[in-house]
């Protein structure tokens, strides 16, 4: 699934560009994608409790594919509100998987290895990134005149389909928690404690919105790379990634979750750049910033994804665990869903890419400087907890 993921996020919206597409349609698509994500996050995640998880995954390896498979006819025929629908379909299938993958991991492996297993979760998808990467470089070298952009997201689609293979595989029984109090009324839940954790990753994920979904498009009519450029890039970082994701329970012993905020701020300044270069691409040199600050970025910020993903569900306890994966899930489509509609305003008043990308480093300064105090508020809560004991 991971593979599909790299391929989707690296095709779909300059393929959407090629065809004809203008950047606010692409942004509304965009944005219906999210909302679908926002609806289905709070009501899945109590739904998820007590349940199982793993026939969930069956469901969205077909769902996902289907969504892709069914954009590309309605694509075909013209058929809009179809297309609606696919984003729709898409976001669901996305939503439910990010929702219940971390407390899967939570709920299956043991404590220890908790970090381990959430580094490796976040590498996956960096894999992903670097297969389907190498794999649109090669097939569009091999033929660009039959391996299009179309024809590409239908492969991808296929590895989608061929997960569920891997998961007829799976074996050993899936551990389902019991909860001793009945948590299926929303005021049960410790909201106070929510909402602090929630709060960084609000700030982040409305500034994220503005950049993430479309730095395909940035690259592409800024300086103009092709997908099978981009992918290479694609490939490049996420390499670093994944080679970074590996030692992260190397860093988190030896610092702890205070070097989350160190790779934030270093991700925040090459983020800064790579807006910047917007302002002289028509210079050559505009591009080689870009490819360099953007090579640099991703890997920075997602040093810190799994730490924080783990720390925010040790702060908020148990008991809250799958309802605070699901509100993470629901602000990040909640927030892309706002900054879609943000960022389709803004092109239509022809703000300029760097100037959005601008936007979004003011916001993550404030987003990084709320993990700092949630941060030291876990850590004074933990040794709290010591001396009790």
């Amino acid at each position: 699934m991971a593979i599909m993921d790299g391929g989707v996020f690296l095709i779909l919206n300059i393929f959407l560009s090629k065809i004809g597409f203008s950047d606010p349609e692409i942004a509304s698509f965009v944005s219906i994608q999210y909302l679908m994500s926002l609806l289905i996050g709070i009501p899945l995640g109590m739904f998820i409790q007590t349940r199982r998880l793993r026939p969930l995954y069956f469901v969205i390896s077909i769902t996902y594919p289907l969504s892709i498979l069914l954009l590309l006819y309605s694509i075909n025929v013209g058929h809009s509100y179809l297309i609606y629908f696919c984003f729709a379909l898409l976001g669901l299938s996305l939503s439910t998987r990010y929702v219940i993958t971390i407390p899967y991991i939570l709920r299956n492996v043991n404590k220890e290895q908790h970090t381990e297993a959430i580094s490796v979760n976040f590498a996956t998808w960096s894999a992903g990134i670097v297969f389907s990467g190498l794999l649109i470089n090669i097939l569009t070298k091999i033929n660009s005149s039959f391996f299009t952009d179309q024809v590409l997201l239908m492969v991808f689609c296929f590895f989608g389909l061929i997960s569920v293979c891997s998961l007829l595989k799976m074996s050993g029984k899936e551990i389902i928690p019991t909860l001793k109090e009945n948590k299926s009324k929303l005021a049960d839940y410790d909201w106070a404690i929510i909402f602090k954790a929630a709060s960084p990753i609000l700030i982040i994920a409305i500034g994220a919105g503005l950049t993430i979904p479309f730095i395909n498009l940035f690259f592409y009519n800024s300086f103009g790379l092709e997908a099978d450029q981009f992918a290479i890039l694609g490939v490049v970082t996420s390499l670093l990634i994944a080679c970074g994701t590996l030692l992260i329970p190397k860093i988190k012993k030896r610092w702890g979750y205070k070097s989350v905020t160190v790779t934030q701020s270093l991700s925040i300044v090459a983020l800064t750049v790579m807006a910047s270069a917007d302002f002289i691409n028509h210079l050559q040199i505009g591009l080689y910033i870009a490819i360099i600050a953007f090579i640099l970025r991703q890997p920075l910020m997602n040093l810190a994804n799994p730490m924080t993903s783990e720390m925010t569900m040790y702060y908020v306890g148990t008991k809250n665990q799958e309802i605070m994966s699901a509100i993470s899930s629901s602000i990040w489509a909640g927030s892309w869903f706002f900054s879609s509609l943000i960022f389709r305003h803004m092109r239509q008043l022809d703000i300029s890419y760097g100037s959005i990308f601008l936007i979004t480093s003011t916001m993550y300064i404030v987003g990084v400087f709320l993990y700092h105090l949630l941060i030291k508020d876990y850590y004074y809560k933990v040794n709290a907890q010591k001396t009790v004991n």
